[in-house]
Parts: structure tokens; sequence; C-alpha cells
């Protein structure tokens, strides 16, 4: 969630970041009201109405359920499959690492991989895992956590990069034992950044005074209300370099390279896929039916093996939105708008 995240960061100043490029800011979405038909004098008809579109949402949740299920059985003998709980064969797993780095539960935070990862563990028909990274880093500590989670898994993973594996996400991917990109993937951007913002002088030229009570010297250092001082910068630099070494040497473990050979290319800046098959940071050109491919092949899988997408899927239901998929919102607007009323009023809940 947004809020939780920035005062997440406002909190935890310190944390250093690597990520290429920076995400974009969420525009937020405008509330929706909806305009209550008159009253009526009765209230039996909608307790009517509920049961019928009640008992209605329940068979298309039921059907809904059925239709996951067979495609999902579908798939296992096509393909690819949405859960891995219906394989019955070879299989190789894919988990999607996108978006921002960070501890928001996903995939793409440490519990979040680490809980499909674990679930690709005690699958004896999963052989292999490929994640399918698109994502331009994020969060020191969690990259760092989730690397380790990668090379700590007892079976291969292969990496198929999309358009962006960079600093974070290129830690997390270099644990594995193969990496795929494309041609104009962008991977790399092995470095570590912190920033500081000094506001002062436009404080100044606002005629805004900010004095900070502090318990130390350099306690202030952070909140922008002042520049560094000489001895802040430099210790800030060598927390900087301490972490960037710690992100050198795992690409220098993961991908059997020389400590020095990594640092030559810890530029900060990201490469093309070519150039990166060709500097040792990925392994060949190829797509994500390549990778799994290979995952297989690295696994044992037979040449009949199944994919299975581990995602992470949401369990709650708005029963509004899903008679509105069934075409109740324009058979019966009145009736809607009445449920919204009684579930906001705390008469539903969910």
């Amino acid at each position: 969630m947004p809020d939780q995240h920035n005062a997440y960061q406002e909190n935890n100043w310190q944390q250093p970041v690597w990520q290429q490029p920076a995400p974009q800011a969420t525009v937020p979405v405008p509330p929706v009201y909806y305009a209550p038909y008159p009253r009526k004098s009765g209230k039996g008809w909608i307790v009517g109405i509920v049961i019928v579109l009640a008992v209605s949402a329940l068979i298309a949740f039921g059907m809904a359920s059925c239709s996951s299920m067979f495609s999902s059985l579908g798939g296992i003998s096509g393909g690819s499959a949405d859960d891995s709980a219906f394989l019955t064969g070879d299989a190789v797993a894919v988990i999607t690492i996108d978006g921002t780095i960070q501890y928001d539960g996903s995939t793409s935070s440490p519990e979040g991989l680490k809980a499909k990862l674990d679930e690709a563990a005690d699958n004896a028909h999963i052989k292999a895992v490929v994640l399918r990274v698109d994502s331009g880093g994020g969060v020191a500590t969690a990259g760092e956590e989730m690397a380790q989670y990668v090379k700590d898994f007892p079976k291969p993973v292969v990496v198929s990069s999309a358009s962006l594996n960079a600093s974070a996400a290129y830690e997390i991917s270099s644990q594995a034992d193969y990496i795929f990109t494309a041609k104009t993937t962008a991977i790399g951007s092995i470095g570590t950044a912190m920033t500081f913002t000094d506001l002062s002088g436009l404080y100044e030229k606002l005629g805004i005074r900010i004095d900070d009570v502090i318990s130390a010297d350099s306690k202030d250092s952070s909140y922008g209300n002042r520049p560094l001082t000489d001895e802040e910068r430099a210790y800030y630099q060598d927390m900087i370099d301490q972490i960037n070494q710690c992100f050198i040497d795992n690409v220098a473990q993961g991908r059997h390279m020389t400590d020095d050979d990594v640092r030559a290319l810890a530029t900060g800046l990201t490469f093309t896929g070519m150039t990166a098959v060709d500097n040792g940071l990925a392994d060949k050109i190829g797509t994500l039916e390549d990778a799994c491919d290979k995952a297989a092949e690295l696994g044992g899988a037979s040449s009949s093996y199944e994919t299975v997408n581990l995602e992470q899927r949401s369990t709650s239901l708005d029963l509004l939105d899903l008679l509105g998929l069934l075409g109740y919102a324009s058979a019966d607007k009145e009736a809607l708008y009445q449920l919204r009323e009684l579930e906001a009023n705390g008469a539903l809940a969910q």
C-alpha cells in the first residue's frame, strides 16, 4: 500500500536503495459516489432482492471456481497451469518478480518470494523454477534477503529477464543457475545509492525557519533542513561502500566471477542483453520458453513437462462487483444502489 510504503521510507531513512529507474508515482483514483434512489416505504422487497442476488452470486462463484479448476487441469495437459495442487507429472514453476523490490508481501518481497519457493520445494512434481524478472531494483536489504533465498533453493533456478533486470533485481538473479535475457533488456546496474535533499535554501526564500531538537549532532542529517557536513558525507559514503561491497560479493559468487571483474562492471549503469552475455552478467539470449526448457533440462524433467505459475492471488470477493459482471448492474441498478447504501451504513459486512 502506498501510504504504508511511504511511512516505511520516512522511518527508515538510512535504508539505501538499489533501483534503476525510479518507480513512477501512483495517480490517486478519485472516489466514486453513487446517487441513491428515493427510499420506498417498504423494505421487504429489498430483502427479497438481496436473497436472490446472493444466491446468484454463490452460483456464479461456484461456476467460477469450477472453471478455474478445469482451466488448471486443462493447462496440465496443454503446457501451463495456475495451481500446483493439480500437477500429476514433471513441471517447471514460474515465479514473477516485477516492480519495486520491497517489503510488501508480494513475490517481489522476501516473504512473498520465500513462500512461493517453499511451495515449489515441497512439490515433488516441480523439478525447477524460472524467475520471470522485470524490475529496476529497490530496497537493498530486501534484495539481499531474496538473493539468499534463491541461493539456498534446493532445485535449479533459471532467470528469464524481461525489459528490466537491474540493481537489487539483478543481485537476486545473479544467484540463479542460468540467466536468459532479451537483446534489448536493460540488465545490470550494479551499484548502491542513498539520496539526501537539502531544502534549507528554499526554506530561507519562503521565510520558513525550522528548529530541530536533537540528541546528537548528526541525528537531523537526513531531514533535509541543512546540508551535510564533510564528516557526515564521509560517514555515509563509507556506509554505501560497505553495502555495495556486499552487492559485488554476491554477484561474484553467483556468477563465478572475480571481485575485480565484477567491480569493473559495477558502474551503476545497465547493459543491453547482448553486452551482458559478452561480459558475463548473463548466459544467453532467449525467451521465457527458452528459460523453461533450460530449467526442465537442469531439473531432469521429462520432455513433456508442464509449467505452473506460482502467483499471489487474492481470495477476497466484492459481491457488488461480481453482480455487475453478471449483468445485474444494468438489469436492476436500483437494487444495486440500495445494496451499496446498506453496505455503507454497515448493514452488510464482508
